[in-house]
């Protein structure tokens, strides 16, 4: 379209020439590559081990907020971190709800199934 090949490249893409995805199983377009790179290296190592731990520190937060709500954790709190980091907008919400039944839909009561007729 614009007469140019790889004009544009999507931050995927950019992320798979840079190394972000890890090893890719054939080599990729050297010229390409350092386009994406910018004068920069590769990933070359696990890209996990690049991020910082963050589980202390959520950890912290929640005990923190949930103190400031009166929220009562479980006895396992990483159980309630774990539900706060993976539904970070109602997290917290549900476990200052949890033991409050109005504040859920009611649980659907299942229906007598009916005789097939013949």
């Amino acid at each position: 379209l614009t007469g140019e090949r790889y004009k544009t490249i999507a931050k995927e893409t950019a992320g798979i020439l840079k190394g972000e995805y890890g090893h890719t199983p054939v080599p990729v377009n050297a010229g390409l590559q350092a386009r994406v790179l910018e004068g920069g290296a590769p990933v070359t190592c696990r890209p996990a081990d690049l991020l910082k731990p963050e589980l202390a520190e959520l950890e912290a937060d929640v005990r923190r907020q949930a103190q400031e709500k009166g929220i009562t954790l479980a006895g396992n709190a990483i159980d309630d971190v774990l539900t706060v980091a993976l539904f970070p907008q109602i997290g917290l919400k549900f476990l200052e709800n949890r033991h409050n039944p109005a504040a859920f839909e009611p649980v659907p009561q299942a229906e007598a199934a009916q005789p097939v007729a013949k």
